[in-house]
């Protein structure tokens, strides 16, 4: 796995938060989030479910900051999703590849209840028309802006990834 990368993530995650206004001075401590305690907590989830669940969400001084870990199975692609939120989610491949689809509209969209991360509307359909498709592998990250569609089209295997989701609002319950 490709574990030993998180250094330029945290760094990734960082240039993130300034789009949100600064604080004037932050008392609040830095999070370690380890290597091994991201490779344990992907390894625990469950291997025949679609698993988005958070490592550490924090207080950041200027919204929350959440580290999620995914594994999803090469058998449940799952729909298209798109979260009525203003959290972005930055999504780093840590093994598996996968096509992902970005933009465009959901076909057949329905609500789908409030997202468990931000308490907002969640809506999926079967498919992505008019979206950016693209291959995703280990190591690659993508930046996906509030209300974007977006939908794993096709996994060539089972994958394991981060998403980082800064939080402007707050939304997001500490962990």
């Amino acid at each position: 796995m490709r574990y030993q990368v998180l250094p330029s993530l945290t760094l990734l995650f960082t240039i993130s938060m300034y789009a949100f206004p600064v604080a004037a001075q932050s008392t609040l401590p830095a999070v370690d989030v380890t290597a091994a305690d991201i490779k344990a907590f992907i390894d625990a989830l469950p291997k025949d479910a679609i698993s988005d669940r958070p490592i550490r969400v924090v207080n950041v001084g200027n919204g929350k900051a959440g580290v999620y870990g995914v594994f999803r199975p090469q058998a449940l692609p799952g729909d298209a999703i798109r979260h009525d939120t203003s959290v972005t989610e930055i999504y780093y491949m840590l093994e598996g590849t996968a096509t992902l689809v970005t933009g465009g509209v959901i076909a057949e969209e329905v609500s789908s209840g409030l997202s468990p991360n931000t308490n907002r509307a969640n809506y999926r359909g079967p498919r992505i028309e008019g979206g950016v498709s693209r291959r995703i592998m280990p190591g690659d990250v993508v930046l996906i802006p509030p209300n974007v569609p977006h939908w794993w089209s096709s996994l060539d295997s089972d994958i394991r990834y981060l998403i980082f989701r800064p939080d402007p609002e707050g939304l997001q319950a500490e962990r």
